[in-house]
């Protein structure tokens, strides 16, 4: 089993409904804790709730974060 904690997030609106969250998460299971980040792609229902569409991890890694910031940078 695992669970899974929000340690931190931003959320950037964009479009009519849609969002995207940066997120430092933590795995938690019997045999220890992986930290990683996640950005999701979601939209909001009529009634305000979230629902996420698709995601992406990347490791706590600093020269993988800086590759992709990088990359986005340059795109």
């Amino acid at each position: 089993m695992v669970n899974f904690e929000t340690l931190k997030s931003q959320k950037k609106e964009f479009g009519r409904n849609n969002f995207l969250e940066v997120a430092r998460k933590k795995a938690i299971t019997e045999d220890g804790e992986n930290e990683f980040i996640s950005v999701s792609r979601g939209y909001f229902l009529p009634d305000g709730s979230e629902r996420f569409k698709k995601s992406l991890t990347i490791p706590d890694d600093e020269e993988i974060k800086k590759f992709v910031a990088q990359s986005i940078l340059e795109l």
